[in-house]
């Protein structure tokens, strides 16, 4: 198994004493490369507080974790935004698009922040395999919901990250909209080899990954093969 993340002992502990709230509570997981893992627990386990431990967005109490060869406790706050533009990629339930920019100014834009010019080729392939080479001069209003989510896909697709990072992608999708939204974060995980890494409340959803990690309580409960 080739790793590309490692979470140690992780925990992330609010308030002190007897007001104590353990939301990470000694988290130990390795995610391996090119596969598609789901961590789902139900509202409260610890899995929205371990995502954003992942994606550098905040810090643990203690442990450590390391995404290929950098440890993320030791980096900088400027080399911190720098690596998680680089090397992270997100998908939220609320796409999180700008919505005075076109479909294609909202999927490079954040390599335009890192100042790199995008690789139009690559971004064309993902964006044919995700439906949208029709709607690239769109504005993200003009947009379904289920479109909108596959322009964050691509968006955090674009740069090539190596891990992405989806936080409920179908939280705000129906039924049939989620399901081509998961079926995309396959495909596109396959043929680009990307690590996926998403958290859902849905067992249905969690089932179409290639791993199922269940936390409860702010510990790992169990690791599954659907």
């Amino acid at each position: 198994m080739n790793c590309i993340l490692k979470a140690s002992g992780l925990k992330k502990y609010y308030g002190k004493n007897d007001t104590v709230v353990k939301a990470l509570d000694g988290v130990d997981l390795e995610i391996e490369e090119g596969k598609f893992t789901a961590i789902i627990g139900t509202s409260g386990s610890g899995k929205s507080t371990l995502l954003n431990m992942f994606g550098g967005l905040d810090t643990p109490t203690s442990g450590s974790i390391k995404i290929g060869e950098t440890e993320l406790g030791g980096l900088g706050k400027e080399e911190a935004a720098a690596f998680r533009r680089r090397q992270i990629g997100f998908v939220f339930q609320n796409y999180n698009l700008i919505p005075v920019l076109t479909v294609w100014e909202n999927i490079v834009f954040p390599i335009s922040l890192d100042n790199r010019k995008p690789d139009k080729d690559f971004i064309m392939k993902i964006v044919t395999m995700l439906g949208l080479e029709h709607r690239l001069d769109s504005l993200p209003g003009n947009l379904s919901g289920g479109q909108q989510q596959r322009v964050a896909i691509a968006r955090a697709l674009a740069s090539k990250p190596a891990i992405l990072l989806a936080d409920e992608p179908t939280g705000n999708l129906d039924s049939k909209s989620s399901n081509d939204v998961i079926g995309l974060l396959k495909m596109t995980g396959s043929e680009f080899h990307q690590t996926i890494v998403m958290i859902t409340h849905n067992p249905e959803i969690a089932q179409m990954a290639d791993r199922i990690v269940q936390i409860e309580d702010g510990k790992i409960k169990s690791v599954s093969t659907p």
